[in-house]
């Protein structure tokens, strides 16, 4: 326990935060840090010592450029966890500068999106951070093996991204494998410089893997054998390799291992069939989710190889064609499903789904997105059977009709997510569905239906709105969006892009929203600089802004966003008036 600082008796302006220890102020600061955490700036601002103890409490920094790092380390000595993502020009002499400074404290590095860095700063890294734990290199295409190799003095690492480093071979993979032996994860997805014999290293090497991406590999099933023998595997990930097919899923050899799994991803596996599908289950009868989008049909023959997961709660079958006896039989699986998407599967009909959410009446999430065959009778079934769903996405089911709508709100009140863009929603579906108290996710672009009497029991009603998206609804007004700003104090992203009768009233009652983090206003002809202005002065959070074909914003709005939105990171904007003023933004367009 550290020292308390003592207060001098006779002093009428002792501070009353003095007599506190560094470990009760730490923990005031967690508070803020969850709460409210732009008040930790306000806070460091008090005085001296409120300036050094935030700076001891910090553990996470994220800077906009690698310019700012020698300023902040001398500040910030505690860091654990370091994100880059934002700097695109992190060189070697940073992350020198990086392994000087946190030697004993970095835990995790993301240099997701930085690609001037070489071998040489990445041996500072593996050398000095004996400590670190997690490194993402993703996107770094110009990284090669013997910048990969420089990473494997890192021997604690133990989860590693290599996303889309497309020049690192067998070579550079094995020798992360012999070096880094305690990895969990590791993600090699787009590397197709890296075959059989890389993963098969990988799999030898790092027995303790419990989640391993091989998504769009070159790889056949030459490696599977070391990749079944993991004895920690959970999540697997053979997303597109092309190169394992039924025949390479020879049942004896998968039989050795992977009981642990619980994630299985094949999707856009087309040469794995229903067969294949049968074998893998075969080996791993915990499965708990199966991912296989953009695969083969759903068929009697597919549903009957999921029989044996008796652990299953989650299928993922978006983009596969369907049959109503594939989807029958899914329902008559001895398993009590949590999760089912179906988004884009041509061959749903009210028949097939309805008799599947009626024998898995568990069901938290539900995607049927693009099912054009539904109607009112699946809906039906839906909110008979499921009234527990969290989370309901339907876009573009536009057989079914507006009545329909009604019937989510009168039985599903535990949502909180619910996607219905380009559907036939009125007024009165609006009205029921807003007795969902948690909703906190509405999607109702191109609803031509819906009005502001609608958007109004919203607001009234789902105070946990974060999430509104109204594209192109053009029969909302000021009305309907001051209603939702006045309901919804914690909103944080709303779209109403191409609402034309939206005008600079509405923005004013959305300043209110002071976690607006995300603003689309597209094609709103009728906004001025004055809504811009009141934006920017109220919503300092705003990271994400959309002014384009706002022809009545001129300089001044532009001015106001430059002087007060200093956490703007994307523009979509065609005036250039105010980029010499925001410092950390970093798309424009």
């Amino acid at each position: 326990m550290k020292k308390q600082k003592r207060s001098d008796p006779q002093n009428d302006t002792t501070n009353p935060f003095e007599v506190l220890t560094e470990e009760l102020m730490f923990v005031i600061l967690d508070f803020l840090e969850t709460a409210a955490p732009l008040d930790k700036k306000s806070f460091s601002l008090t005085c001296k010592w409120f300036y050094s103890l935030e700076a001891k409490h910090r553990r996470l920094l994220r800077p906009l450029r690698a310019e700012h790092l020698p300023a902040l380390a001398a500040r910030y000595p505690s860091v654990t966890e370091l994100d880059l993502s934002l700097c695109p020009r992190v060189g070697d002499d940073a992350l020198a500068l990086v392994a000087g400074a946190y030697a004993a404290t970095l835990r995790r590095l993301d240099l997701s999106q930085s690609r001037r860095f070489t071998g040489s700063g990445l041996m500072s890294l593996g050398a000095r951070c004996e400590y670190l734990v997690e490194l993402d290199l993703s996107n770094a295409t110009e990284l090669r093996d013997a910048g990969v190799a420089a990473v494997a003095r890192a021997r604690n690492l133990r989860r590693l991204w290599l996303a889309r480093c497309k020049n690192v071979t067998d070579m550079g993979i094995g020798c992360i494998a012999v070096g880094c032996r305690k990895l969990r994860v590791i993600c090699l997805k787009w590397c197709v410089g890296i075959g059989d014999l890389g993963v098969d290293l990988v799999a030898i090497k790092c027995k303790e893997l419990t989640t391993l991406d091989l998504s769009y590999l070159p790889i056949t099933e030459k490696c599977l054998p070391s990749i079944f023998k993991l004895q920690h595997l959970e999540d697997l990930v053979l997303e597109g390799c092309f190169g394992i097919d039924d025949d390479s899923l020879d049942v004896d050899l998968l039989k050795q291992g992977c009981k642990t799994l619980k994630k299985l991803d094949i999707s856009g596996c087309q040469n794995i069939s229903h067969v294949g599908l049968s074998k893998l289950t075969s080996i791993s009868g915990g499965l708990e989710k199966l991912i296989s989008a953009d695969g083969s049909p759903v068929t009697l023959s597919l549903a009957d190889g999921l029989n044996k997961l008796s652990m299953l709660q989650s299928i993922v079958l978006d983009g596969c064609p369907v049959t109503s006896e594939g989807l029958r039989a899914i329902g008559n699986l001895c398993i009590s499903l949590r999760e089912l998407s179906l988004s884009k599967c041509l061959g749903v009909t009210d028949e097939a789904l309805s008799f599947l959410v009626s024998k898995h009446k568990d069901l938290r999430k539900l995607d049927i997105t693009c099912c054009r065959k539904i109607t009112d009778v699946s809906i039906a079934s839906i909110s008979n059977s499921c009234a527990g769903l969290t989370s309901l996405k339907m876009e573009s089911c536009t057989l079914v009709p507006s009545e329909a709508f009604v019937l989510i709100g009168e039985k599903c009140h535990y949502i909180e997510e619910l996607d219905l863009t380009d559907n036939e929603i009125d007024d009165e579906g609006l009205m029921s569905i807003s007795s969902c108290s948690r909703l906190s996710s509405l999607k109702i672009g191109i609803c031509l239906n819906i009005t502001d009497r609608g958007l109004t029991y919203v607001g009234m009603h789902c105070s946990k709105l974060k999430e509104l998206d109204l594209y192109r609804s053009t029969g909302v007004d000021d009305l309907g969006i001051s209603a939702i700003a006045r309901g919804c104090p914690g909103l944080e992203m709303i779209n109403t892009s191409y609402c034309t009768s939206i005008t600079d009233r509405a923005l004013i009652t959305l300043s209110k929203c002071s976690n607006l983090k995300t603003l689309e206003i597209r094609g709103c002809l009728l906004v001025t600089s004055i809504g811009l202005a009141a934006i920017a002065m109220n919503c300092r959070q705003l990271s994400r802004l959309d002014i384009k074909k706002c022809y009545n914003i001129d300089d001044s709005g532009m001015i106001a966003l430059a002087h007060f939105s200093q956490n703007l990171r994307q523009v979509f904007s065609l005036c250039l008036t105010f980029l010499g003023n925001i410092k950390d933004l970093r798309n424009l367009y």
